[in-house]
């Protein structure tokens, strides 16, 4: 039996709020930059210290206060974010995905590529994306926003990403290192996946691949590039295929220790974005299978 799909005005009313709690938390997140951060570092699968996994106080407030408010609003939708470890119902209809703030490294260090991810699925599927960025295309901050069959737009205005149409070297982004083979492009990484799946919708980039992503890190932005009418593709075992929707995988990633059955929270998965032809040349150039095997398999956080 097909999923039910939200009506319209449904999709309209979530999107309003992710917006608008989208700026609400990078306005608060630009006011914790004037003053000392608290940084603590998250621990690998073995208890020991990541150094380059940090967490600010910052994330932890924000993802609270976009929980307040996401429950306030529809109490029935299940919230999903990064620092709290909350695992939905396989038949939860609506969950919002949050990253509190995507880039912590960034952000802690005055670097100004930092983001605020609002991610929300239906089934699984993502019908609402809103990333707020500490710095656009436009040159400014602000909220990166559209619903499945709507435009993308930043805040109140319609983007067309049709940028530098002439520059015979675009831009894409790389993230945990360039792709084999792509000469034609400059990469860039920024250290914030939200912000580079932003970029790609925007126009900026002319795409990106997300090897070993969490749900958190993609779910605003396969929405963003589909309404800038860009593509979103992953692969698995039977080769690549267009994204449709987050599923819970057959078996819990190796860095979860505790017994439980896997939920939505624990996918793992590749995701390349892009203009058709980026996402062509990435899908070409793909990464050695062995790669794909650890992809799949989940053993990477």
């Amino acid at each position: 039996m097909k999923a039910p799909t939200a009506t319209t005005e449904q999709l309209e009313r979530i999107e309003a709020l992710a917006t608008a709690l989208a700026a609400e938390a990078g306005a608060f997140v630009v006011e914790q930059l004037q003053l000392e951060v608290l940084v603590e570092y998250k621990t690998d699968g073995k208890g020991k210290e990541n150094t380059s996994d940090p967490v600010s106080e910052v994330d932890r407030a924000v993802e609270a206060l976009l929980r307040e408010r996401v429950g306030a609003e529809f109490p029935d939708h299940v919230v999903v974010g990064e620092e709290d470890d909350v695992q939905p119902a396989p038949d939860t209809e609506f969950v919002w995905v949050l990253d509190p703030v995507d880039g912590t490294a960034n952000f802690v260090n005055g670097f100004p590529l930092f983001a605020v991810s609002i991610g929300v699925l239906q089934h699984g599927r993502p019908v609402v994306g809103a990333v707020w960025c500490a710095t656009t295309h436009a040159l400014n901050h602000g909220v990166y926003h559209a619903h499945e069959g709507g435009p993308l737009c930043l805040d109140d205005r319609e983007v067309i990403p049709e940028r530098a149409t002439k520059v015979k070297r675009a831009l894409a982004a790389a993230p945990g290192g360039s792709v084999a083979g792509t000469k034609a492009w400059d990469h860039r990484v920024t250290g914030s996946m939200a912000i580079e799946g932003a970029y790609v919708a925007a126009g900026v980039f002319a795409a990106a691949p997300f090897w070993v992503p969490k749900i958190w890190d993609v779910a605003a932005a396969v929405v963003l590039v589909r309404a800038a009418g860009r593509e979103a593709w992953t692969r698995d075992r039977d080769g690549w295929k267009p994204f449709e929707c987050f599923e819970a995988p057959a078996k819990l990633p190796s860095n979860v220790k505790e017994e439980r059955a896997p939920s939505v929270r624990d996918w793992r998965g590749a995701i390349v974005v892009g203009t058709p032809e980026g996402v062509a040349l990435i899908k070409e150039r793909q990464r050695k299978p062995s790669f794909w095997r650890r992809v799949v398999g989940g053993g990477r956080s």
